[in-house]
């Protein structure tokens, strides 16, 4: 679940806020209807990196012939 919450409010009730994003809520905190920052689970980070190495980590392993590299050159050259 992913909530919009104002700066003022925010302030006013961080401890509850930060109980609900212990237990997996989300908040998008703004300022004047601008978006200022995302309250997320820390573990809901940790896990964004990961993958993000994971699919580097695949993408490496993919390994591409030079016939196939030359032909996606001169498919972007037409």
């Amino acid at each position: 679940m992913h909530n919009e919450i104002g700066s003022y409010e925010a302030k006013s009730k961080l401890p509850e806020l930060l109980r609900r994003v212990e237990s997996g809520e989300s908040f998008t905190i703004t300022n004047r209807g601008k978006v200022i920052a995302d309250l997320v689970p820390a573990d809901h980070q940790k896990q964004k990196v990961k993958n993000a190495i994971a699919n580097i980590k695949k993408m490496k392993q993919h390994v591409m012939s030079d016939e196939v590299l030359d032909e996606l050159k001169m498919d972007g050259r037409k």
